[in-house]
Order: C-alpha cells, then structure tokens, then sequence
C-alpha cells in the first residue's frame, strides 16, 4: 500500500508547496528558502517512484528503500498539513486577506522563535529525503514515467453478475432437490461446496432469482454467514432478511430465538447461508435445530469451502462444484477481452496464448474474470505473449490458492487504484459496502486528487470505484434509481487487500490485544467490542502516526451493560494527532472531549449511533473537518454556532436526530456543502439570532443525495420561508422528505398553511425520491405530477387530504406507498374526466413495490 501512495503524496506536497497561500506564510516565516530546497528534494524523488513501484515486485532492496521513504513522506505531508491548515485558520479569523492573516498570527506569537522552530522542522525533514535521494541513485530508476491512464469501456461490455457460464447443469440439480415434492423431511438441507472464486454464490443466486423458486416457496431469505459463526448474529442476519424493519437492538438470545420461530414456523421456506464457515458441529446443531419448524417442502440451501461441515450439515451428499472446462473458460474469457468480437478474427498464434493464459486460471471464474480484465487494457499482438512468459510463468495451476493469480491484477493497476483497493483491508470480511461512505473515506485519506479544481472529487471517488468493480475487485452491486448503493467484496479478494496492505506495515487489522499495532503503523481497524471490558494495551499508544482509527461493527458487538470509560476516550482524543479519519459510530461514547481541537489534520469524523447530548464548541476549530456524521445521535440537542466556520465542511449528516431543535444561523455560508441530510425548523425562529430558517437553504444549490426537512407546522409565514429555501434549483438533489407534526395529523385549522407551504416546496424535476409525512392539507398540488424522474414515492399521514393528482403521469415510478388516508375519496387518471376512487385504485404493472392503505 505504501508503494502506491507515494506517488500521490508526493504530487500534492509538491503542489501545495508551489501554492501562493503557503509562499507568502513562507515569506513571513522567514522559512521561504528551506520550503523551496524542500520541494526540489521532493520533486527529484517523485520522477523516479513510479519505476520503484513497478520494480519493488521483485526487488527487495528497492522495497525497503520505499518503507524508508514511507515514513519521511508522511511526515513531510503533516508538516505542510500544519502550515496549511494554518492559513485556513487565518482565513477564517481575518477574511481572505494573507497578509493580514499572517500579521495576526504575529501579533500574538514571536515571529523570528516560531519562524527558527519551523525552519529546523522543515529542514530535518529535506536532510532526511535528500539521504534518500542520494541512495536511489544505485537503483538507476527510470525519471518521468507517467501514471496509467486507463479507460474502462462504458458500454458493459463484461460478463454481468446474472450471465453464469457452465452452470447449467449444477442449476438443474439444485433446482431438482428444491423442488421435489417426494422428501419425506419438512426441512432438506442442500451443501453446496466448493474452493473460493468458483462461485458458489453465484450458483445459489442463479437458483434463488428462478422464477419457479419464486413461486414454490412462501418464503425466501438470503443470509450472509461468514465468520465468526455466532448463533446469536445468524438468528440476527435472519430475522433482517425476514423482516428489515424488525428493531432486534438489545434482544436477548431466547427472544431472537422467539421471533425466528414465529416466522418461519408452519411456513414453505428457502433460506440461504451463504458462506459459512464453521468447525463448531454444536453451534450448528443449535441453529439447525430452530430451523426445523418450517412447512414441509422447506430448504435450506448451504455454501461453505468445508467438505467436513458440509457433510455433518446433511443426510444429502453435498454438491461439489468443479472449476469451468477450458473451453466454458475460454467462452467467459472472450466476453471480456475482446468485447463481443468474434475470437476468429484474431490469429491462432494469439488465441493459443490467449488459451494457455486461461488454462493457468484452472477454471476458477473469479481468476477468469481479474485476468481477463488485466488483459483488456494490454495491446494482444505485442503484451500478451510477453505478459504469459514473464510475469503469468511463475504461476503453476493451483487448485486451492488463486490469490498469485489476483495478485497480478492488483500489480497492474494504476497507483491511485492500488491505494484505494488495499485500504479495504480496514473493513470487516463480508461486509456490505456502502459506496458513497467508501468514496469519502477515500477522500479523506488523500487518495482522490485531481490537477482540475473545479472538478468534483465524488464523482472521480466513485470513477475509481467503477473502475475496481468494472475489474472484479468488487461484487454484489445492488443499485436503486440507477446509483450504486452498496457492494461487497469476495473473500479472496479481501484476503489479497490484507495481503498487499499488511506487507506495507502501514496498516493494522487488530485483534483485542492490537499486538500487530507498532510506532510506524498509520491506519487501524478495531473489529471488536470497544467497552469496559477492554483493557487498552500501553504499546497501542505508541502509534503516534495513526492516520486512520476504525472501529466498524461497534453496533453489532456493543454492551449497554460495558460502556467503555471517558478517561481512555480522552486518552485517545489527547494521543492521536495525526488522525485523518476517526470512525466512532456505534460507540457508547456520551460526551466529547474538549482535547478534540488538537486534531487539526482531521478530514473525517463519524459519532453515529452513539449517545452524545453535544459538540464541544472546540470542535469548530477542525478547519479541515470534509465529512460530519452525527446520524441517529437520539440525543444530540444542538449544533454549536461556530459551525459555520468549517468552510471545506462537504457532508453534515444529522438524519435521525430527533432531539435536534433547529439548525444554527450562518450554516447557508458553507457552500462547500454538497449534502445536508437533515434540517429542523426551529419553533419561534424568528425570534432567536442564533437559529437558521429555511432561508439558509436558499444557496445551497450544490446539495446532493438526500435532505430531510421536519418540524414544518413551525413555519410562521409559510409561503415566504418556503420560498427561500429555493428548493426547485437544487438539481442534483436525488430524496426529499417533507415532514409537519405527527402527533397533530388531523388539524383542519392548520390545512391552509400546510396547503401553502406543500405548493412552494417544490422540488427539481431531477429529483427520484418523494416522502411527505404528517401533511395536513386537503390536496396535494399539481407538481406532483409534473415528476417524471420519480421513482420512489411515500405519502403517509395525510389524514385530511381527500384527493391526489395523477400519479400514472410518473414513468420512473417503481416503489408507491400511500398509507392513513382516512379522507381520500378519489384518485385523479390520465383522462381528466376519469377518477378513480381509493378503494378501486389499480396501480400500474410497472411498481416492483406498492403499499395502499387508507
């Protein structure tokens, strides 16, 4: 990992040391010519890293030459950190004039001790890169490489997630033991077992999406086991898949088991577990035993690695599945190389390397698929047969490790792919990715850069992403109104990202005891419970260089009963400086340390789920703060004021946080904004200076994926206020959600206002996503229709409304809920002359999802 994102940091500390902003700071320092002779060392290094990655594969000199340079580089990207953030700070206090900021700064501070102190730090670091420079001079690296510039058809082009080749046959005896009618066993458990990549997942999918699966089983769950086998988590998993809505938070085990048996009990079912890996027959035996309950004619279907469990699970024998036959590896191979082409046209000399680079794959899809992808971007006449001898010749067909094989498809990928792959390592195994998270976690680490600063690093975080998937790194795409949502990650392929990411010693996945965690270790993933039960080891603290602190499951391990203690919070707060991300969602942590304001290089920060009442004001101090989440913190009572001033803040995530009275005044000057997910109007909004109204959305036009706007029955002059919220100009607006009082939804008094303010909240026609909540007006207003990007609808609550307008004028339109309306008495048609009355309201066939009730 640390090869890979050299070369990125290098460019920007070479970019920021070029910046007027940092000169002029530099000129007043009296540290200009240090930071000069700094970025000529920098920029002699940076010509020649590319060739030191690409030669560090098979040269361990040139290795550890990097690991050297790693830990001056970071260092240096944290010293300018400082200086820059600086600048941030006086701009903030001064405006945006440098020469006054700096002249305030000074007024307080010795200009000459603070101009030496920084003037010997920037030196030891140059003396220390230039020792490193000397010593590349032996290597003889290549200067002025370039990146990869790579480009991924946009056409699909690869094989989808739903085209299986050679399965045919394997599908068939699945699908003949799911549906036979013969066994004499109400529940018949199916082993499906096989090496990883083969795809046995893939197998269960192709089966479990049949439509004769669909309409034989009551029915269908799908429940990702992985490891560690827990009863208790799997009975979880289930009843999610079962009911998502179910809340199962602190639910002891008998309850769980409850549940689980009311069910599925008396029911046909077909339940997956997918990926199971277990060595415990009695903790199987248990599970098994409250699966037994279901109809006759239930299944269970298993995917495991493990031939012993597999046959312990089961009367039946298992299903082994095999690797593809060369020619079925060869038919998946085509479909990705040469985009659809006919294979023929290219000469046989060509198809023969083509074949023995496929039988080196040894029929495992997975491997098919990564080399394939490799392949594409390599020109076939002049880079395959040198690809075949040289790099693909150490590979011998290995029937029970392909992880060389993905190797070469992580060596190949441009640097700025390389680090963004490899900080999945951070992530628990099986876990379902939430891309856009993903994307700002990339960012915030510094691995999404571009040279065009209007250019939006969302949207080239999620290229970069496209581009992983597009090469198999990741899988499991579930999409909703054409975005990516979430993915999840193969196991070998998690597997190759600890590989790559721990062989850098840079980043740590840690067990209780983080005895993997040392001085130069820079990012962290806790995967366990952080309460009182932890003692934290004294040798964790020694990592001072921590860029990175994860701890993401604490929801799905946490104890009310073992909060962990605000000493060892403030303990972490007060140690970890450096810190760029700090994941704490799902923590019990209640209160904030003050020590918060020393972590200035902090990009990231997440307190979701957890119980925090407030923010320190000194939280306003984190100028470099992008990502704010603060989701469902059910006790957070307010936003300090200073907020304001986070200007590069670029998400501010409060959505469930139901105690949030209003939001604070000023918040409309962070431009930088791109999503707010939540905002509270506040009761007597006019009165209070500190509290924003709706007129703060007014230029906040660049707002994107979802807003949330509640508490609407405060509005005093509704039209006004609503009307400067501007929301018809917010185009990249994806969900809105309109929210008034839900413990007043039948005030006729009120149905003028809500009438009035419904009209003027009118979104873009980008917009996918309509919930309204609690509205207690009588109509809904013509705009309504108008639409035509909607594809999720909601409308709850409403219990004075008596029509709505013509909701078959929506041809995005694939998920309806209309729910408590005790008025509605009539449902506009195309044909204005056509009503339809509630009762007889007949949606069309095209919603996948409807919810009617009156």
């Amino acid at each position: 990992m640390a090869e890979a994102i050299l070369y990125n940091i290098a460019t920007e500390i070479i970019k920021i040391l070029g910046s007027g902003a940092l000169k002029q700071i530099g000129i007043w320092w009296g540290v200009n010519d240090e930071l000069k002779k700094l970025e000529n060392t920098v920029s002699t290094i940076q010509v020649v890293l590319l060739d030191a990655e690409h030669r560090q594969i098979e040269d361990f000199q040139i290795k550890d030459w990097l690991r050297k340079l790693q830990d001056v580089v970071y260092d240096a990207d944290d010293l300018l950190d400082d200086f820059y953030t600086e600048a941030l700070i006086r701009k903030v206090k001064s405006g945006n004039n440098i020469t006054k900021q700096v002249r305030l700064f000074f007024s307080r501070s010795n200009r000459i001790v603070y101009g030496y102190k920084m003037g010997r730090k920037i030196k030891k670091i140059r003396e220390r890169l230039d020792d490193i420079a000397t010593e590349s001079q032996k290597f003889h690296f290549v200067r002025g490489l370039v990146p990869k510039i790579l480009t991924r058809p946009q056409t699909h082009s690869f094989v989808s997630e739903g085209e299986v080749i050679g399965r045919d046959e394997d599908k068939n005896a699945i699908l003949g033991l799911l549906l036979d009618s013969n066994s004499s066993e109400n529940v018949l458990i199916i082993p499906i077992v096989g090496m990883g990549g083969l795809g046995k997942t893939a197998l269960a999918q192709f089966v479990y999406n049949d439509e004769r699966v669909k309409n034989h089983f009551e029915l269908k769950l799908w429940v990702c086991v992985s490891d560690p086998f827990e009863v208790e988590l799997v009975i979880e998993k289930i009843l999610k898949s079962l009911v998502p809505d179910w809340k199962l938070e602190n639910l002891e085990l008998e309850q769980l088991q409850s549940r689980l048996r009311e069910g599925i009990d008396g029911k046909k079912y077909l339940l997956v577990l997918d990926d199971v890996w277990n060595d415990d027959l009695n903790k199987w035996l248990e599970l098994k035993k409250l699966l037994m309950c279901g109809a006759r004619g239930s299944r269970i279907i298993v995917t495991t690695r493990s031939e012993t469990f597999a046959r312990v699970t089961s009367r039946l024998d298992p299903h082994f599945l095999k690797g593809l036959s060369l020619e079925e590896s060869w038919s998946l191979f085509t479909k990705i190389v040469f985009e659809g082409q006919e294979p023929k046209t290219y000469s046989s000399d060509l198809l023969q390397i083509g074949k023995e680079i496929v039988r080196k794959c040894a029929g495992v899809p997975l491997a098919i698929k990564t080399i394939g992808r490799l392949l594409y971007f390599k020109n076939p006449d002049t880079e395959w047969l040198p690809f075949l001898e040289n790099e693909f010749s150490t590979i011998s067909q290995n029937e029970n490790d392909i992880l060389p094989t993905l190797q070469f498809s992580y060596n190949n990928l441009p640097s700025h792919l390389k680090h963004c792959f490899a900080y999945c390592s951070l992530l628990p195994k099986d876990h379902e990715l939430d891309v856009e998270t993903l994307v700002q976690l990339w960012i915030a680490e510094g691995f999404v850069k571009s040279s065009n600063t209007s250019q939006c690093l969302e949207k080239l975080g999620l290229e970069y992403f496209k581009d992983l998937l597009w090469r198999s790194f990741f899988q499991e795409v579930v999409e909703y109104g054409g975005h990516i949502v979430t993915c999840k990650m193969h196991d070998l392929m998690h597997d190759l990202a600890i590989r790559v990411a721990v062989a850098g010693t840079e980043s740590a996945i840690s067990n209780r005891n983080v005895d993997n965690v040392g001085e130069k270790t820079r990012h962290v993933s806790l995967d366990f419970s952080i309460d009182g039960s932890w003692q934290v080891p004294s040798h964790f603290y020694n990592a001072l260089s921590l860029r990175t602190f994860l701890l993401p499951r604490q929801w799905y391990f946490r104890d009310v009963k073992k909060v962990f203690p605000k000493s060892e919070w403030e303990i972490i707060f007060s140690k970890f400086r450096r810190l760029r991300v700090f994941d704490l969602s799902g923590t019990l942590i209640e209160e904030v340390p003050d020590s918060i304001k020393e972590l200035k290089h902090l990009r990231y920060l997440d307190f979701s789920y957890s119980r925090i009442s407030v923010l320190p004001s000194s939280i306003c101090r984190l100028q470099n703060l992008q990502v704010l989440k603060l989701r469902f913190c059910e006790k957070l009572k307010e936003l300090p004021i200073g907020i304001t001033k986070l200007l590069n803040l670029r998400r501010l995530d409060c959505l469930g946080c139901d105690s949030l009275t209003h939001m604070p005044r000023g918040i409309g000057k962070l431009t930088s904004l791109q999503t707010l997910t939540w905002f509270a109007v506040a009761e007597n909004n006019s009165i209070e200076k500190k509290v924003g109204g709706l007129d703060e959305l007014k230029w906040l036009n660049g707002l994107t994926g979802s807003l949330s706007i509640e508490r609407l029955h405060f509005l005093i002059n509704p039209w006004l206020e609503c009307e400067a919220a501007n929301l018809k100009e917010k185009q990249h607006l994806r969900y809105l959600s309109l929210c008034w009082d839900e413990n007043d939804v039948g005030n006729l008094s009120e149905a003028e206002n809500d009438d009035v303010s419904l009209e003027s909240l009118q979104p873009h026609p980008n917009i996918q996503g309509l919930s309204v909540m609690s509205y207690r007006g009588l109509k809904f207003p013509a705009w309504l229709s108008s639409l035509t990007n909607l594809v999720f609808l909601r409308l709850c609550d409403c219990y004075n409304c008596k029509h709505l307008p013509k909701l078959s004028l929506m041809p995005s339109l694939k998920d309806l809920e209309i729910r408590r309306f005790p008025k509605l008495e009539y449902i506009e048609r195309k044909d204005d002359n056509n009503l339809s009355g509630a009762r007889g309201f007949s949606p069309s066939t095209f919603l996948d999802f409807l919810w009617f009730t009156c």
